[in-house]
């Protein structure tokens, strides 16, 4: 294909890059805006876990409890059970005696609940790939130790969450790179963006709402990708860094893993911290004794906070040490302040130093991306930006239709109709079936088993659904005319929104007059009240798209009788 500049070429690029990959980074968005208040959104479905966030609990009196009750997975033991197998050696122990080898407890400043796991030593190690460990998790109370059910899904931390950058398809991470691909090429479309746009700033202020459809929402689209574009450009920047380093070039699980192993070793012997079990049994010391010791120290360091994250590594063993590590609540980086003790005798091995330049700079952006810290304001500009990238990409698709069903229609072509029930699904079919699975958690009874599986197969039934719907009412498009399910569709986000709310209120009595004033809880209450406003912009965007369909239909029948006029005349 040849272009007469570099201006049209960067179009044809930004144009294509947008609607093919748009829909993959549609959800990116979406859910990543969503993943902002994916805690609050846990609270919201978990009734039972709608209390006041908790600090650390006591390690010697509450957790070790917990700890020693926790039992593998059965799905990985079962898994992972024909690999370790020695007929020689008779069956396999039970799996509530495997040996446990570490223990981790995690907490933020937005979690009430605190997440716990352990790790255990398979008896017969003999696998070639160095795996000998199964695991264990567990949801609790901190105030009580009693265990959150497993099955209730956490629907933004474990839903919601995740896929904004795996797209909840985890075969051979193939998520994970379809997003990667999506985000760098999205780099690709934010810079031939700015490059068509020589006035991007004039753009900025721009929007012609009483020109005809196609202008107004071109110009939304350019508003909208202009006023977020360094958002836009650093979470995907930032993503992509995260991805390098996590996903795509792991060195474990690879050829390299021989010199990673060893790698490990050497550097736990030059850090005093024992990479392997001593095998001679030794009882465990106060670790509460550490928690006050380390609590300390950060104090002394004028950084007091309190800990979240604790780990026991080669429990039970002479060897065992206790790494603890600050809440970085306070602070935008992903510096956790480690100290680590001897598990055996309390004593200090290891104080982690001040990090380099270079390591400040990387856990000050992963710290931005993942936005860990204590700032409710900036996470309301985190969500804003995410729903500005919607509303880009959004209109995007809407002009890629606009400018071309004229033409389509002409030639008997269905690509618009195509792209406009694709659009559809992604804009407005997305966010029916996130409330539709809310709703679905609000009225499947707590105790029903597999409670969390069929709020997926909600979620992604509705998406489906409204795919069929979207397509089913798409053919006015072939004929140059607008798709009826935009209107019906976000009509049903309006809708829907209402309707979660008052599942909520009906099931646990936590209505907004008690979340707000009598009994304030802004977790839940904040959930409600996005519910709502959702309803409310679906609502005036229905009135907006009435105005933009009427007036678009006056102009159509006037253009039908001047032509009709013109063929009377001739």
């Amino acid at each position: 294909m040849q272009f007469n500049n570099i201006r049209q070429g960067m179009a044809w690029l930004h144009t294509w890059l947008g609607l093919i990959l748009g829909f993959v980074l549609m959800v990116c968005f979406f859910f990543g805006a969503l993943s902002v208040f994916d805690r609050e959104i846990d609270r919201w479905a978990i009734p039972e876990t709608r209390f006041d966030p908790q600090p650390m609990p006591s390690f010697d009196h509450l957790l070790m409890g917990v700890f020693e009750r926790i039992e593998p997975d059965e799905a990985e033991y079962n898994r992972m059970m024909p690999k370790y197998h020695d007929a020689s050696a008779g069956e396999m122990t039970p799996r509530l005696e495997l040996p446990a080898d570490e223990y981790w407890a995690y907490t933020t400043h937005r979690d009430p609940v605190l997440r716990m796991g352990a790790g255990f030593r398979v008896p017969f190690p003999a696998d070639t790939e160095g795996h000998n460990h199964i695991h264990g998790n567990t949801t609790i109370d901190p105030r009580t130790g009693v265990s959150v059910p497993d099955h209730h899904l956490k629907i933004g931390s474990e839903w919601f969450y995740p896929l904004h950058y795996s797209l909840n398809i985890n075969w051979n991470f193939l998520g994970f790179f379809i997003v990667g691909i999506a985000g760098f090429f999205m780099l690709v479309a934010l810079i031939s963006g700015v490059w068509i746009h020589r006035k991007i700033f004039r753009e900025l202020f721009t929007f012609r709402r009483n020109k005809s459809k196609q202008r107004s929402i071109l110009d939304m689209h350019n508003m909208t990708g202009v006023v977020a574009l360094p958002f836009h450009f650093f979470f995907a920047f930032t993503g992509l860094i995260i991805f390098v380093a996590f996903y795509y070039m792991p060195v474990t699980n690879t050829m390299l893993e021989p010199l990673h192993s060893a790698q490990q070793e050497i550097q736990a012997q030059e850090l005093g911290l024992p990479h392997e079990r001593a095998g001679i049994a030794a009882p465990m010391a106060s670790v509460d004794a550490m928690v006050a010791e380390a609590k300390r120290r950060w104090a002394a360091r004028d950084m007091a906070g309190e800990v979240g994250f604790l780990q026991m590594h080669h429990v039970g063993d002479q060897n065992a040490y206790v790494s603890i590590y600050r809440a970085g609540s306070d602070r935008v980086a992903l510096v956790g302040e480690g100290i680590h003790f001897n598990g055996v005798t309390g004593e200090v091995l290891r104080e982690d130093p001040p990090h380099s330049l270079a390591e400040s700079i990387g856990d000050f952006l992963a710290g931005l991306h993942l936005q860990h810290f204590e700032h409710w304001f900036l996470r309301w500009l985190y969500v804003i930006g995410g729903l500005l990238g919607c509303a880009c990409i959004a209109t995007g698709f809407m002009f890629f239709v606009e400018k071309r069903k004229q033409q389509h229609a002409k030639a008997g072509s269905q690509g618009s109709r195509v792209v406009d029930a694709f659009a559809v699904t992604t804009v407005t079919g997305m966010v029916i079936a996130a409330i539709a699975m809310l709703i679905a958690n609000r009225f499947i009874p707590a105790a029903t088993e597999g409670k969390g599986e069929i709020e997926k197969i909600v979620f992604w039934s509705v998406w489906a659904l409204s795919f069929l719907h979207a397509a089913w009412r798409s053919a006015p498009v072939a004929l140059a005319k607008s798709n009826p399910a935009w209107k019906e569709q976000t009509m049903l986000i309006a809708l829907l929104g209402v309707v979660a709310v008052i599942a909520n209120w009906i099931s646990t009595g936590d209505h907004l007059i008690k979340t707000i004033f009598t009994d304030p809880y802004w977790a839940v209450a904040g959930v409600d009240l996005s519910l709502l406003a959702g309803s409310l912009i679906a609502l005036l965007t229905v009135k907006k798209m009435s105005a933009m369909n009427e007036t678009q239909s006056k102009q159509e029948a006037g253009q039908e009788e001047i032509a009709t006029g013109e063929t009377a005349y001739e």
